[in-house]
């Protein structure tokens, strides 16, 4: 996993839980349904479809 800031951590959960929300398609398996908990195995697993432009 690539370290994060605390700001770019939470922008970025924050951001993928919503479209996670609104419908977007979950890159991991998991009987979760909150799409906050699921944003966050997305990340803890390397599989966030999302990159950090520095």
């Amino acid at each position: 996993m690539t370290e994060y800031t605390r700001y770019e951590r939470a922008r970025i959960l924050g951001a993928r839980s919503l479209q996670i929300a609104m419908g977007a398609p979950v890159f991991v398996e998991s009987d979760e349904e909150e799409p906050i908990e699921l944003a966050k195995k997305e990340m803890n697993e390397g599989k966030l479809p999302i990159t950090v432009k520095r």
